[in-house]
C-alpha cells in the first residue's frame, strides 16, 4: 500500500462468492495433483507410469471422483475495486477454498463450515478474510453427466488394479468424507460398514443428486472473527430458509459494504445483519494491546499450557513453524494466537496460516516461515516429505504433539510462568492439559452422542434413516460427563455462563468450534434462537476476558526482561537519513553489555533472541521514535514499562524474582464500558433501486446478484456527511491511519522498501508459472547470500576483540555465549542452504544427507585404494629414526575423515547433530570453506539431489558464499572442543631428543603426563627405544603442561630433551612443549622430571586447489627458546628490560582475571611459559649474580634461597630493622615454611623445577611482595650479588614491590600437576 492512498474507513472492503464455474466445466488442479503425486510416490512406491503421468494432468483414475481434486474460481465480488485494499482474485480464490472444488451426495454430511484466513502482500501489509463454505445442489446436466463418466472410468481403471477403498485419500479429499468413512467403520457390523463406504464412494446421476461447495467471503482490514462469523451464517441461513429474507440479499450487502464504518481504535459500533438481533464490534484502545479476535481459550485447549510455550520460544527465536490440521480454522486460530502473544514483538518473516495445497513448494523456502497445512489425519502426516527439518518446530494440532527443533533454550522461569498460566486456565474454566472435546476423535463423539441425528423431510428422502444406535448412546455420554473431571469443568462454565444444553433438544446445538452448524438447518422456535444468541454473547464476552487475561500475562514476561532495555540502546549521533543510509553497517544495540546484566538462566534464551529479526526492528522503532510517531505496540510497551517504574519497581528487582501479572483488571473495565455504552449505530439495510425479477429467491440457492447496484457506493456521499456530524473526533482517523500504513514519513517509505526487496517478506499467493517460480528463488537466493555475508562478518568483528568494542559492541565480556550463538545461526544457515531445492534427503538434515551421499559414492569410486590414507591411528609404535629428525606424520584434510570421527561419537545420536559437530570441527580446524567446496565439486551428485533453481547449483552466488566462509580461516575458533567435553579423543606424542652431547638415548623407563584445561591422562609410560606414540583419554581441551620424566635406571640414563610434540588427531590442535634440558642425576640440576608449558602451533592449508590432498603444515610463533639462564655464557639483561619483564608479566596475569571467569583458560602459560612471571623474576635474580662456579660446582637460584632460609631461621642473627616496614609481617614464616616443604617433598624436579615452584606458590599465598625485600636484607644476598644487581637497587626493588601487590585482590588457582606430593 502506498503512502498516498487513503486509509481503510468501512468495516467490509469486499464481498465475493467462489465455486464451481459451470461454463468450464470441472477443471483438474494440476499443479495441486502434480504436487501431490510428487509428494506421495517417495522412494519405496510403487505406481504405473500411466497412473503416475495421468496424476500429472490432475486425473488420477486410481482415486474416487469425490476425492479428486478440482479448481474453484471467484464467481463474483463486489465491489470491484477499492483504493486502499485492491482485490487479490489469486489470493482469494486459493484461500477460499484451499482445498478446491469438492462433491457430495446426499449421503455424505454437508453442514456449512467456517473459517478464516489472511493475505499478506509482499511488503508486510495484511488483510483478512472471512469465509462461509456450505454445498449447493449441481443443477447442470453437463456436471452431473461428467461426473458420471469420471466414475465409470474409474471403475474400469480399478479392474486388476487396487480397491477404491483402500486408495489413499488425495488433497481434494475433505474432513466431512473421512468423517463419514469414520462412521461407516462404526456401525455394528463389517457388512453394513462396506455397504455404507462402497455408497459413499459411488455416483449414480439417476439415484444420487450431487452436491458442490460454493462459498460466501468478506475481505476486511481487521479480524473482526466473530462478527463475521455470525453475518456469513445469518446470509447462510437467508439462502436456506424456507422463507425469503425481508429484503432481498443485495440491500444487506449493500448495508455491510458501504454504510457500516470501520470504529476508531478505543470505540464500539453496533449494526445490524440479516436478522435480530444487532451485532456489535469493538476496537481496543491506544494505550491497549492490538485487536484480537480469535480465541486463545481454543488455542490451550488444543495444545495446552506446556505445548503453548514450546512453540511460543520457537516463535521467538524465529524458526521454521508448521502446523499441521484437518481443520483450516484450527491453523488460523493457532497460528494467530501465537503472533498475538508476541506482543511488543511482531514476526518478521513468511506467515501464510493457511497454506493452498498447489503451493506447497513453499515449504522450500530457506527463510524462517509460519505455515499452516491442512492434512488428512496421520496418513496424510506420513506422507508428507519437508525439505527443512533441522530447524523445523512442526505442530500436528488434532493430535497434540510437538516436533521440536534440537538444542531449544528454556523460555526464562518457565517453571513460574507455567504455573501462573495454570492458575489462569483453571480459574478461567480450562485445563492446563487441554480439552479432550478438541480434539477430532472427541468431536465426532461429540456429535454422535451430544447431538443426535435430526433429519429434515428431504434428507428422509434421498434415503437416509434415523439409526437407533445413535440414540442408545446418549446414556453412555452422559455417564462420561459425570466421571469426567475435564468435562465437568466445562459444564460448571457452561451452566455459570448461562449456556443449558437440552441432550435430547437438537435446537440447543449451538455451532462447535470448528465452524460446522449442528444440525441441518431446520426451523428453529424464536425463543430457542433468542436463548442460542444470548448464550453465545456470553461465551464471546468470556473469551474475550480470557484473552485479556492470558495476553497480559504473555505481556508482563516481556515488561519484566526488557524493564531497562532502553539503557542499550545505542542512539546514532548522525540525522535520519544517514542512519537509514547505513542501517545495516550499525550496531544499535549493546548486546555484550545487556547479556552481562542479565541472570545467568536467562542467556541461553536471550542471547538468541537478541540475534532475531523481530528483536531488531524493535530496537529500529525505538531509535526512529526519536524522529517522528512511535510505533503503536512500541508506545504501548513503553507506557507499561514506565508505569512499572512508577510504582518504584526496578529492573534488578524484576529479574530477581518472579512477578506474576497484576494488571488485568483495568483492560477489562475498557472492555466492559465499550459494550455497556456504544458509541455508534450503522443505519439499517434498506430498499435499493433494482430491477425487479432479477435474482429472484430459490431456497438452497444462492443469488446471482445485482452487480450494478453493488458496484459502487452512495453517490451523494451521505456517510461523509454523517461521520463527520458523528462524536468521532478527526485525530481518531489520523491514529487509526497510522497505525494501519505506518508509511508517515517518506524516507521510512523508502527505508522499508529497500529493506524488503533486498529479503523476501511473504511470498505472492497468485496462479504459478515458471517465471514467478524463478523470480521468488532468485530472492531467496540472494536473501541467503547476504544473509551469509552477514553472519561471517559479525562473526569475525566479534573475534576482533578492540575492533569490535570501536564498532559498538562495548566491553567484549562475554565473547564465548556470544561466539556459541552466531555458531548455532550459522549452523541453521548451512541447513537452510542445503536445503533449498532439495530432491532426495535422508534424515532430518539435508547437509547430512548431501554428506552421506558423497562418502558413499567415494567409498564406491575407491574401494581399491588404501585404507591408511585416510586413517590416523597407528599399529604399534613407531622407532627413533637415527637418520633424521623425528617429525610427526602429515595429516591429511579429508572430508570423509572428519565424517567418520563425527559417527564414532556416540554422544551424537541425530543427523542434525552430527551435521552441527561436522560444522564445529570444521570450522575449528579451519577448513569448513575447504570442505563444502570439496562436497559440491562432485556436480552430478549436486545435479542429482537439487533442482535448478537451488541456491546450490546457482554457480555465481556459491562461489561468493565460500568466499565468506573462507575468511573463517584467520580466527581461531574452539567451537568443537569446548562442545563435546565428554567424548573421547586420541593424542599422538612426539619426543624430540637432542644430538648434542650424547643424549639422544636414554636406558631409563620414561613417562609422561598430559593436562588440559578439561583434565590430565596420569602417568603414561613410554616404551623404551620409542619416540613416537598414540593413545586415547576423555578430552582434555586445550593443553596447558606436560611432566616428562624417568627412574634414572640403566648406565645411559641421561637424557637431553629438545622439545615435545602432542597433535589432537581429531581437530589437529598441535603443541609443542620446550625442555632444551637434561633428566638424570649428576647432570644440570639433576632433575628427574619436568613441568613443560605448551604453545599452540598455527596450521597452515597450501592454496594447491588438489582435492583431498591438502595436508596441513605447522608455524610456530618466533619465541625465543625457553632454556636455563645458568649457562656461563648466558647475556644478562639490563636493569630497565628486567623491570618491563616483570612489569608485562604482572599485567597479562590482571588482565587474565578481568575476564569473564568462562573465558579465562589456564594460568600456567601465564606462570611459566614465555615471557611469564616465573622467567621474568628468574631473570630478576640472576642479573648480578657473583661467579656460577664455585670449587667446579655450580650454584643455583635454588641455593642462594636455601643459604636465605638457613639465615633466616638461624637464632644469632640480628633482628632486621626493615622488617617492621614490611607490607607483609609474617614472610618470613612463610618463605622459610615453603623452602622446607619443598625440599621435603618426594619429587626430583631439580633446582630450577624448585625454584618454579616457590614462585608459583608464592603468587597463590600473595608473599611474592613481601619475600623480595626479606630476601635482599639477608647476609647470603650481601656476598653472593654484586653491588650493581638490580636486586641491590632500592629504587627498583619498591618499584617489583608495588607491582606484586597488585596481585594481592586476585584468587590464583595451580595447576595439580604442578603442587602433586607437596604438603603445602
Amino acid at each position: 500500500m502506498s503512502a498516498g492512498m487513503t486509509a481503510p474507513c468501512r468495516l467490509v472492503d469486499y464481498f465475493a462468492v467462489c465455486g464451481l464455474d459451470t461454463e468450464s466445466g470441472l477443471e483438474p488442479d494440476e499443479l495441486c495433483a502434480f504436487l501431490q503425486s510428487m509428494r506421495t510416490d517417495a522412494p519405496g512406491t510403487s505406481r504405473s507410469n500411466s497412473s503416475r503421468v495421468n496424476r500429472v494432468k490432475g486425473e488420477d483414475f486410481e482415486v474416487s471422483p469425490l476425492r479428486r481434486t478440482f479448481k474453484s474460481k471467484v464467481l463474483a465480488h463486489y465491489p470491484n475495486n477499492v483504493e486502499w485494499n485492491p482485490f487479490d482474485q489469486d489470493a482469494v480464490g486459493m484461500l477460499c477454498m484451499p482445498k478446491g472444488l469438492s462433491f457430495r451426495t446426499q449421503a455424505d454430511d454437508r453442514a456449512p463450515e467456517f473459517h478464516s484466513f489472511l493475505i499478506t502482500r509482499e511488503d508486510g501489509s495484511r488483510t483478512f478474510g472471512f469465509s462461509l463454505t456450505f454445498f449447493e445442489e449441481v443443477t447442470s446436466q453437463q456436471i452431473s453427466s461428467a461426473m458420471h463418466t469420471l466414475y465409470a472410468m474409474h471403475r474400469v481403471d480399478c479392474v486388476g488394479g487396487t480397491d477404491t477403498l483402500y486408495a489413499d485419500p488425495s488433497p481434494g479429499c475433505s474432513s466431512d468424507s473421512l468423517v463419514t468413512m469414520a462412521e461407516s467403520c462404526w456401525s455394528d457390523t463389517a457388512e453394513a460398514d462396506m455397504c455404507s463406504l462402497q455408497q459413499s464412494l459411488s455416483f449414480d446421476h439417476s439415484r444420487d443428486t450431487l452436491y458442490v461447495s460454493k462459498c460466501l467471503c468478506l475481505i476486511a482490514p481487521l479480524p473482526f472473527v466473530q462478527t463475521f462469523k455470525k453475518v456469513l451464517f445469518q446470509i447462510h441461513r437467508a439462502v436456506t430458509s424456507p422463507e425469503p429474507p425481508p429484503l432481498p440479499l443485495e440491500s444487506y450487502i449493500y448495508n455491510l459494504l458501504y454504510e457500516v464504518p470501520l470504529p476508531p481504535q478505543g470505540r464500539s459500533l453496533r449494526f445490524s445483519a440479516v436478522y435480530p438481533p444487532p451485532l456489535v464490534c469493538q476496537r481496543p484502545g491506544p494505550n491497549e494491546t492490538p485487536l484480537f479476535d480469535f480465541s486463545l481459550r481454543e488455542v490451550f485447549e488444543l495444545l495446552g499450557v506446556e505445548n503453548v510455550l514450546q512453540l511460543f520460544t520457537c516463535t521467538l527465536l524465529e524458526h521454521q513453524i508448521l502446523l499441521i490440521s484437518q481443520d483450516h480454522q484450527q491453523l488460523m486460530t493457532v497460528a494467530e494466537g501465537i503472533t498475538a502473544l508476541l506482543f511488543p514483538f511482531v514476526w518478521q518473516h513468511v506467515y501464510v496460516p493457511i497454506l493452498p495445497a498447489s503451493l506447497l513448494h513453499f515449504l522450500d523456502a530457506p527463510v524462517p516461515y509460519l505455515m499452516g497445512l491442512q492434512l488428512d489425519g496421520e496418513d496424510g502426516r506420513a506422507s508428507l516429505e519437508l525439505p527443512q527439518e533441522a530447524g523445523l518446530c512442526l505442530v500436528d494440532v488434532d493430535h497434540r504433539s510437538l516436533e521440536l527443533p534440537e538444542d531449544l533454550p528454556q523460555f526464562p522461569n518457565k517453571p513460574e510462568f507455567v504455573q501462573e498460566l495454570s492458575e489462569v486456565l483453571l480459574n478461567l474454566g480450562v485445563s492446563p492439559e487441554g480439552s479432550l472435546l478438541c480434539s477430532d476423535s472427541a468431536s465426532h463423539l461429540r456429535d454422535l452422542t451430544l447431538n443426535p441425528m435430526q433429519l429434515t423431510s428431504e434428507d428422509h428422502c434421498n434415503g437416509n434413516v434415523l439409526c437407533e444406535s445413535t440414540v442408545q448412546l446418549q446414556p453412555s455420554m452422559e455417564e462420561l460427563l459425570k466421571g469426567n473431571e475435564t468435562l465437568a469443568k466445562l459444564h460448571a462454565l457452561a451452566k455459570r455462563t448461562g449456556l443449558a444444553l437440552d441432550l435430547s433438544d437438537p435446537a440447543s446445538r449451538p455451532l462447535d468450534g470448528r465452524g460446522k452448524a449442528r444440525g441441518d438447518g431446520a426451523a428453529v422456535g424464536r425463543s430457542q434462537v433468542d436463548g442460542l444468541q444470548e448464550s453465545s454473547e456470553v461465551e464471546e464476552m468470556h473469551d474475550a476476558r480470557f484473552n485479556v487475561h492470558v495476553r497480559e500475562v504473555f505481556g508482563n514476561q516481556f515488561t519484566q526482561l526488557f524493564a531497562d532495555y532502553e539503557k542499550f540502546v545505542i542512539q546514532p549521533s548522525q540525522d535520519m537519513d544517514a542512519w537509514l543510509n547505513n542501517r545495516e553497517h550499525m550496531h544499535n544495540f549493546d548486546k555484550a553489555s545487556f547479556l552481562s546484566d542479565q541472570p545467568e538462566p536467562y542467556l541461553p534464551f536471550l542471547s538468541r533472541f537478541i540475534e532475531t529479526q523481530m528483536f531488531a526492528s524493535f530496537v529500529d522503532n525505538k531509535i526512529l521514535a526519536q524522529w517522528e510517531e512511535k510505533d503503536p505496540l512500541l508506545r504501548v510497551f513503553d507506557l507499561r514499562v514506565e508505569k512499572a517504574r512508577m510504582f518504584g519497581v526496578r529492573a534488578p528487582l524484576l529479574r530477581a524474582t518472579y512477578q506474576k501479572c497484576s494488571a488485568v483488571r483495568q483492560n477489562e473495565q475498557a472492555l466492559e464500558q465499550r459494550l455497556a455504552k456504544i458509541d455508534h449505530t450503522a443505519i439499517h439495510a434498506h430498499l435499493l433501486d433494482m430491477r425487479i425479477g432479477q435474482g429472484k429467491y430459490e431456497r438452497g440457492f444462492f443469488p446471482c446478484l445485482q452487480a450494478e447496484v453493488l458496484a459502487t457506493g452512495p453517490a451523494t456521499d451521505r456517510f461523509s456527511r454523517r461521520t463527520s456530524m458523528a462524536r468521532w473526533r478527526r485525530k481518531d482517523r489520523v491514529r487509526q491511519q497510522s497505525e494501519h500504513l505506518q508509511l508517515d514519513n517518506t524516507q521510512r517509505e523508502r527505508y522499508i522498501q529497500e529493506a524488503r526487496s533486498k529479503s523476501v517478506r511473504q511470498p505472492k499467493l497468485s496462479e504459478l508459472s515458471p517465471s514467478v517460480i524463478a523470480q521468488t528463488n532468485s530472492k531467496f537466493v540472494e536473501g541467503l547470500l547476504r544473509e551469509c555475508r552477514l553472519k561471517t562478518k559479525r562473526m569475525l568483528v566479534e573475534k576482533l576483540g578492540q575492533e569490535a568494542v570501536d564498532l559498538g559492541h562495548g566491553e567484549v565480556n562475554i565473547t564465548g555465549l556470544e561466539e556459541n550463538t552466531l555458531l548455532a545461526s550459522l549452523c541453521d544457515l548451512l541447513e537452510r542452504i542445503w536445503s533449498h531445492g532439495l530432491l532426495i534427503k535422508q534424515g532430518k538434515s539435508a547437509l547430512w544427507s548431501h554428506l552421506m551421499r558423497y562418502k558413499e559414492k567415494e567409498q564406491q569410486e575407491a574401494e581399491a585404494n588404501d585404507s591408511s590414507t585416510h586413517t590416523y591411528f597407528v599399529s604399534g609404535h613407531e622407532k627413533r629414526k637415527t637418520d633424521a629428525t623425528p617429525s610427526l606424520p602429515s595429516l591429511k584434510v579429508s572430508l570423509t575423515q572428519d565424517m567418520r570421527h563425527i559417527q564414532n561419537m556416540s554422544e551424537i545420536r541425530t543427523d542434525v547433530g552430527r551435521a552441527r559437530a561436522w560444522t564445529r570441527l570444521a570450522m575449528e580446524k579451519k577448513v569448513l570453506s575447504h570442505h563444502l567446496k570439496q562436497l559440491l565439486s562432485d556436480q552430478d551428485l549436486t545435479k542429482k539431489l537439487y533442482k535448478r533453481y537451488a541456491f546450490l547449483r546457482c554457480e555465481d552466488e556459491k562461489e561468493q558464499f565460500l568466499y565468506h566462509l573462507l575468511s573463517f580461516t584467520t580466527v581461531e575458533y574452539s567451537c568443537f572442543t569446548n562442545a563435546f567435553t565428554s567424548m573421547s579423543m586420541p593424542y599422538r606424542v612426539l619426543i624430540i631428543p637432542s644430538k648434542k652431547l650424547g643424549g639422544s638415548v636414554t636406558t631409563a623407563n620414561a613417562w609422561i603426563c598430559l593436562s588440559g584445561e578439561l583434565g590430565d591422562t596420569g602417568v603414561l609410560k613410554v616404551p623404551k627405544n620409542v619416540l613416537q606414540m598414540t593413545f586415547e583419554c576423555q578430552n582434555l581441551g586445550k593443553l596447558t603442561t606436560l611432566q616428562i620424566g624417568h627412574d634414572n635406571a640403566g648406565l645411559l640414563a641421561k637424557w637431553l630433551v629438545d622439545c615435545i610434540l602432542v597433535r589432537n588427531e581429531i581437530t589437529s590442535h598441535t603443541y609443542r612443549f620446550r625442555c632444551g634440558r637434561w633428566l638424570g642425576r649428576g647432570v644440570d640440576d639433576g632433575s628427574l622430571e619436568r613441568i613443560l608449558v605448551g604453545e599452540h602451533l598455527v596450521h597452515r592449508l597450501p592454496e594447491d586447489g588438489q582435492r583431498s590432498s591438502h595436508t596441513t603444515s605447522l608455524q610456530a610463533p618466533t619465541f625465543p627458546r625457553n632454556i636455563s639462564f645458568s649457562g656461563p655464557n648466558k647475556q644478562s639483561p639490563d636493569t630497565g628490560q628486567i623491570q618491563e619483564a616483570v612489569g608485562e608479566a604482572v599485567n597479562c596475569l590482571v588482565k587474565h582475571f578481568h575476564k569473564p571467569e568462562r573465558e579465562r583458560g589456564s594460568l600456567m602459560p601465564l606462570l611459566c611459559g614465555e615471557g611469564g612471571l616465573v622467567p621474568s623474576l628468574d631473570q630478576l635474580f640472576r642479573h648480578g649474580f657473583k661467579s656460577t662456579r664455585l670449587f667446579q660446582k655450580s650454584i643455583f637460584i635454588w641455593d642462594f634461597l636455601g643459604k636465605v632460609c638457613l639465615y633466616l631461621e638461624s637464632p644469632g642473627n640480628p633482628e632486621n630493622p626493615s622488617r617492621a616496614l614490611l607490607p607483609c609481617p609474617d614472610g618470613r614464616e612463610s618463605f622459610c615454611h615453603l623452602i622446607t616443604s619443598i625440599n621435603a617433598a618426594q619429587r626430583n624436579i631439580g633446582k630450577d623445577g624448585k625454584f618454579q615452584l616457590l614462585v608459583c606458590l608464592g603468587a597463590r599465598d600473595h608473599c611474592l611482595h613481601c619475600w623480595l625485600p626479606l630476601i635482599i636484607s639477608s647476609g647470603p644476598a650481601e656476598y653472593m650479588y654484586e653491588e650493581w644487581a638490580a636486586l641491590r637497587n632500592p629504587a627498583l626493588l619498591l618499584s617489583l614491590v608495588q607491582l606484586l601487590q597488585s596481585l594481592q585482590e586476585f584468587n590464583i588457582t595451580l595447576e595439580v600437576s604442578l603442587t602433586k606430593g607437596l604438603q603445602v
